[in-house]
């Protein structure tokens, strides 16, 4: 699976080619945050549950917890974001990703929205 799925939180996820999930926030998240001026994501290693605090992202206008999309373990993290967080602002679904996870239980992804179920959930919600 390749295609970009999204939550309610407005992270988005997608599958790499080794079978990690990548985990990041949508274009719509960063653009209501404004400037991302820092970023710590939860340790490679770590052990994460759905809805669990996996990051926290500063902006400009406010601070924002992030929830695991799902479980499994954290695998990689975007260390470039501790020096340029903005890359979130700049590239949100590609370069600016989150962490990558290994997942324990893939079918929690089932549930997410593919991305025309998403446009019309942020519509609805403006």
């Amino acid at each position: 699976m390749t295609e970009i799925r999204y939550n309610e939180e407005h992270m988005w996820l997608k599958s790499d080619e080794y079978g990690m999930i990548v985990v990041g926030i949508s274009d719509y998240a960063q653009e209501q945050l404004g400037d991302i001026v820092y970023v710590e994501v939860a340790d490679v290693g770590r052990e994460i549950t759905r809805d669990e605090e996996i990051a926290i992202i500063e902006s400009v206008k406010t601070t924002s917890e992030i929830s695991a999309p799902l479980s499994g373990t954290v695998h990689e993290i975007n260390v470039e974001l501790a020096e340029r967080p903005e890359i979130i602002n700049e590239s949100p679904l590609d370069a600016g990703w989150l962490l990558r996870v290994e997942p324990t239980d893939i079918d929690e992804m089932s549930d997410l929205m593919d991305e025309d179920a998403y446009k019309e959930f942020v519509e609805s919600e403006a």
